[in-house]
Order: structure tokens, then sequence, then C-alpha cells
């Protein structure tokens, strides 16, 4: 990879990707750091790619814009904890607590041990969510783990173990349990089809006012750094 920037106020960084297995140029905006990246075919010259950029200059300043804000975790700053916007504050003791309106957290370690808390939190909710859904559906799975991921929010693998991205504890709680029931689903169905997408309303009801706020919303739940935060 190299790094190039289209120029202008202020520049652009662009990061060059020369691929064998690309058929075209395309470009990716990051969602998690606004990372511009350029990928290109082997046989296309690198001044062709970058020419292809400029021709998209508009385009990705417009996308930056629009990129959420990124908010490093300490103490004073808000974050939403189940859908609720709690004040990050210190506490003498040795457990973060959950309070209506704040979250409670040990002085000197706010973004690992926060980290921590809410992947706790995340886990028993989505485990009680998705036993419930299984038990609806008439099938097991047989895992369920938890990752940071930024393409997805959630899968099924096909020897049913489940995946989700512990960041559903910041979005409102039907929110995680319409992902929770959408791929506890897929334990049925391993594809998105109508067949699909009933196992989905019977077992969860009314999805599409949670599944537009996921495609409104969920990229600000990647705004939230927890640079020291276990993986």
């Amino acid at each position: 990879m190299e790094d190039h920037a289209l120029p202008g106020t202020p520049p652009v960084p662009l990061t060059l990707r020369k691929s064998a297995r690309a058929r075209r140029i395309s470009l990716r905006i990051s969602q998690l750091d606004g990372r511009v990246t350029l990928t290109y075919p082997q046989g296309i010259p690198e001044s062709e790619a970058l020419s292809f950029a400029r021709t998209k200059e508009e385009w990705i300043r417009q996308h930056l814009q629009e990129q959420p804000v990124l908010a490093e975790v300490q103490i004073g700053l808000t974050i939403p904890v189940e859908g609720s916007d709690r004040r990050i504050v210190p506490t003498s003791g040795r457990r973060v607590l959950l309070q209506p309106d704040a979250v409670a957290v040990p002085a000197g370690a706010e973004p690992r041990r926060l980290a921590r808390f809410l992947k706790e939190l995340a886990r028993d909710r989505l485990t009680g969510a998705c036993d419930d859904y299984a038990a609806i559906l008439g099938r097991s799975y047989t895992s369920l783990s938890l990752r940071d991921t930024r393409s997805r929010w959630g899968s099924c693998s096909s020897q049913g173990g489940l995946m989700f991205s512990w960041r559903l504890i910041l979005a409102p709680p039907e929110v995680l349990h319409y992902v929770a029931a959408h791929e506890v689903a897929h334990l049925a169905e391993m594809n998105h089809s109508p067949a699909f997408w009933s196992q989905v309303e019977r077992i969860f009801g009314p999805y599409e006012k949670q599944r537009r706020w996921l495609r409104d919303n969920g990229a600000e739940l990647h705004r939230y750094r927890f640079d020291a935060s276990p993986s």
C-alpha cells in the first residue's frame, strides 16, 4: 500500500492498494476512522487510479463531512448504554456501576474497565434474547461470541455459531433484540429469502423500525474509541 493525497483544503489522505483480485478501480471510506482507500487492478497505472479519485473528490469530501466525530472514552463523556445517554463519572469503588443517567467507572482505567463491563452486559442481554428466540424457533445454537466488528452486527455460521458486535449494547434494547432474532432465524434459513424474513417476524414481530434505526444510526455506535480496551 502507498499513501498519497488529494490536493485541496484540507488535503485528503489516500491509501492506494494494488490488487490482483480487483477488476475495476474502487473507493472505500472507513466508517471507523474515515480512511480513504483506493483499490485498483494490477494492469492499471497508478496515475489512472489517482485520476479516478480526483473525479470523485466531491463525493469523497461529502462523505467525510458526514462521518461521525470520534470520541475518546474518558471521565465526563456521555455515551449511550442500552439506548440511554449516560455520563461517565468516577467512582472510588472497584466495580463499574450502571445508573439511570450515568455510568460510574473506577478512575484511572476508564476505557479498559468500561469496555469489559459493556461486553459482559452485551453477552448477558444477547444470551437471554437468543435463548428466547431459539426456543420459539425450535432450533438450538452451538455458541455465542462477541467481537468489535465494523461490517456487520451479527452472523450465524452453518454450524450454528452466533456472533455479534458487542457495541449493540449501546443501541436501544429493541434493536439488540432484533439483531438477536435476525441471527437466530438463520438457524432455520441460511439466506435472506422471504421465508427467512417470515421467520424473523414470527419470532420477533414487526422489525422494520429497528432495522431502519440501525441503518440510520449504526455508524454512531462506532465513534466511541476504547483504545485501551481488551480485544
